[in-house]
């Protein structure tokens, strides 16, 4: 017999496995049914690897408990969220792979009452009959943006998909070359055009676009003129292009819907907070567009939607459009959403109620003390592996909002002691910062890992969160 073999032979049944301790605490805790599949998984994946040649466990350790341990650490590891919590330290404040803006307290505490119990989602309180989601935040909006009338749908790509539908399917939508967008998730505005119905018109060169383009453009066939902000990108040099308010007299003249896509709009000039200026949705509406989309989950800093604001009869129409049901919103995001509009009406504490504004206005000067802080921790958790430091950074906004804007900030870098191997080092290392409890994103650049703390609220979740790292030293090397 084989020494294999004999391993095999000793290994404990289902049954035995099943009276531990530690197999008993996972029946309590994750049920019968899964705790017997991991028990027999974990049996089975020992007997695979003695039967091929793989060393598991020495045969005088193959016992009920070290199965039991194994099955139980099985459904630990399957029980864990796949939408979990992460420290996002990568120096992008709306980061999209993250979940863009993280939501206000108040938002929060929206939301879960929404959850909770039976809401007035469309039941008009006042007469008793059915009533209209869109008119829980609708007064909000035109509020904060002087609009007539607002509608929301799940994002903005679904609003601009929505519009062009209603005004323009079968018909022309006139747009510079210069702002045929693509975002992420290869998102591009022909796409959009052609899955809406409407047929592109395109005007201008991709640096130029005047007037008169427009002019020419606009026939009989035109179903509306789409001015599309470029918030992800900027071109530069022999450039010229058409502000949206100048194009309100001859899309008026010519009986044209005027609609201005902010992409990820702001309802509050961001110059307050030391930003560069990035248009407004109230200044959009001012500026004469007829419509005016923009997201809900970027700069405004609440939950994913995308908003329709402008002319009463133009959004009565696209509300009457039956594509609008699939696009609509539920009573969780309309919850979260009514709580961060109403924020918007105290500006002057917005930066200490909302996250994005608190992250983008977050001083230089608070977070270099933050650094300096935990860059004896950091160094601690990793041992003299690597030297840590603290480190200046360049934040940036994120999902397309002023690309060429960044943010003076801090954080720590870890960089391997040894040139030899430093790149498969800090490879492993952010490997093993995204297996902590709550993983940390970061970002390697100039050959070292770099935590930006522009976004770090909680110090001392992070700093115990690194005690994870503990006895990783040895592995990193």
């Amino acid at each position: 017999m084989t020494a294999h073999a004999a391993v095999l032979r000793r290994l404990p049944s289902v049954d035995e496995v099943l009276k531990t301790s530690a197999a008993c605490a996972a029946v309590e805790q994750f049920g019968r049914p899964a705790a017997v599949a991991a028990v027999r998984s974990a049996l089975d994946e020992t007997r695979t690897a003695l039967r091929t040649g793989g060393v598991v466990v020495a045969a005088d350790t193959a016992t009920a408990d070290t199965v039991a341990q194994a099955a139980l650490a099985r459904l630990v590891a399957a029980a864990w969220p796949a939408v979990r919590p992460v420290f996002n330290l990568t120096g992008v404040v709306l980061h999209t792979n993250l979940g863009r803006a993280v939501l206000a307290e108040a938002a929060i505490e929206a939301a879960v009452a929404a959850m909770r119990q039976a809401v007035a989602l469309e039941f008009d309180l006042s007469t008793g009959r059915r009533g209209e989601r869109d008119s829980l935040v609708r007064d909000l909006l035109c509020e904060l943006t002087g609009a007539e009338d607002a509608t929301v749908v799940n994002n903005n790509a679904a609003a601009v998909l929505l519009v062009l539908n209603t005004l323009a399917k079968g018909r022309e939508a006139v747009v510079s070359r210069g702002e045929l967008i693509e975002i992420g998730g290869a998102f591009r505005m022909p796409d959009i055009m052609a899955r809406a119905g409407a047929r592109l018109v395109e005007v201008g060169t991709t640096n130029r676009t005047h007037a008169k383009d427009y002019a020419e453009a606009l026939t009989e066939r035109t179903g509306l003129v789409l001015k599309v902000h470029t918030s992800n990108y900027r071109i530069e040099g022999f450039t010229a292009s058409v502000p949206a308010r100048d194009l309100v007299a001859l899309a008026r003249e010519k009986n044209v819907p005027l609609v201005d896509d902010l992409g990820s709009g702001t309802l509050i000039d961001l110059a307050r907070f030391g930003l560069a200026h990035e248009p407004t949705v109230a200044e959009a509406v001012a500026a004469g567009a007829d419509l005016v989309t923009f997201s809900g989950d970027k700069l405004l800093g609440g939950p994913q939607a995308g908003l329709v604001v402008g002319r009463k009869d133009l959004i009565q129409k696209i509300s009457r459009n039956p594509m609008k049901r699939a696009l609509r919103v539920d009573k969780i995001r309309l919850a979260a959403l009514e709580a961060t509009l109403k924020l918007y009406r105290d500006p002057d504490r917005l930066a200490d109620r909302l996250p994005t504004i608190r992250h983008l206005a977050r001083p230089y000067d608070g977070i270099a003390a933050q650094a300096r802080r935990l860059c004896p921790v950091l160094a601690a958790a990793l041992g003299e592996t690597f030297a840590v430091a603290v480190a200046d950074c360049r934040s940036q906004i994120g999902s397309g909002a002023l690309p060429l804007e960044t943010l003076s900030s801090a954080g720590l870098s870890a960089r391997p002691c040894t040139e030899r191997g430093a790149g498969r080092t800090l490879d492993k290392l952010a490997q093993a910062l995204r297996e902590l409890p709550v993983p940390v994103v970061g970002r390697v650049a100039d050959g070292a890992l770099v935590l930006d703390l522009r976004c770090l609220d909680d110090e001392a979740a992070f700093a115990q969160n690194l005690a994870g790292l503990a006895g990783a030293a040895d592995a990193l090397a």
